[in-house]
């Protein structure tokens, strides 16, 4: 697939979600530029290229839920792979309010 416009915005913003947080699906729409592209953001991220460098693990949705089609090995890979920057995923789901980074 080739890499659109919109896909590099998203990946950059991505870049921003440091480790230890996590970001929304919509959160990264608007950060990218694309408010209201949640679900394209999600589609970009399932063909994310970059492995390793673009942090797509870091983004869940509105409710803090894991990926069920995570591209990278499932829910369960991304649940392992946030419990070792030490984000707590009790039920397939972050909690938010502690974990969503806000900017800081």
């Amino acid at each position: 697939m080739k890499e659109t416009a919109f896909m590099r915005d998203v990946y950059a913003a991505v870049k921003l979600v440091p480790r230890g947080k996590v970001a929304t699906y919509s959160q990264i729409a608007l950060m990218s530029g694309h408010n209201g592209a949640a679900r394209a953001v999600g589609n970009a991220l399932h063909v994310n290229p970059y492995f390793g460098e673009v942090p797509c693990h870091r983004i869940v949705n509105a409710s803090g839920r894991l990926a069920p089609d995570f591209a990278f090995g499932g829910a369960d890979a991304q649940r392992r792979m946030l419990e070792s920057e030490n984000v707590t995923v009790v039920d397939g789901a972050v909690d938010l309010e502690k974990f969503q980074w806000r900017g800081e």
